[in-house]
């Protein structure tokens, strides 16, 4: 966020951090299976979606209730996820480049096999079919990815924050 620029959201709500897993010894042994789960996806060692910060505030989405571990849906078997995120105001202009980082750091944290899809929460941004759109289509994100300033910004909103 520049300075000078105005905030969208100037005093948004902010949530508490859920609990941190337990793991116990089969999570942690090898040669056990562990399919990958709803809340694996939400807080791998905080390093998954709950630690991705938000474009315009000091604070992770998590504490923003912009992803909440509810709206992860995992099928380990036929290697699909899916992300609902809230943006905090219904006109939200983050809400591409939030989704994007979304999807940007489960494509960098997930095996090849699992297919993504992030989506905006039905019913909860003004354009919520358009960014929706964006999100999905395979060569908009890739050319996203290749502007410089665009991925940087990306990359700020993935750089973990001390919590």
């Amino acid at each position: 966020m520049s300075a000078g620029s105005r905030l969208e959201n100037a005093n948004p709500v902010i949530f508490q951090r859920s609990g941190e897993r337990l793991l116990t010894a089969a999570d942690e042994d090898e040669d056990v299976h562990d399919p990958i789960d709803d809340r694996e996806i939400f807080d791998i060692l905080l390093h998954l979606i709950r630690s991705i910060n938000d474009p315009e505030h000091p604070l992770s989405l998590e504490e923003l209730n912009v992803v909440e571990q509810m709206r992860v849906k995992v099928n380990d078997a036929d290697s699909t996820v899916g992300i609902e995120f809230t943006p905090t105001i219904p006109h939200c202009s983050m809400a591409t480049l939030i989704g994007l980082s979304i999807k940007v750091k489960l494509l960098r944290s997930l095996p090849d096999r699992f297919k993504i899809d992030v989506h905006i929460t039905p019913g909860t941004h003004a354009s919520e079919e358009a960014v929706n759109k964006q999100l999905a289509d395979k060569e908009r994100v890739a050319a996203a990815l290749e502007n410089a300033s665009l991925l940087e910004v990306v990359n700020q909103c993935l750089t973990t924050r001390s919590i």
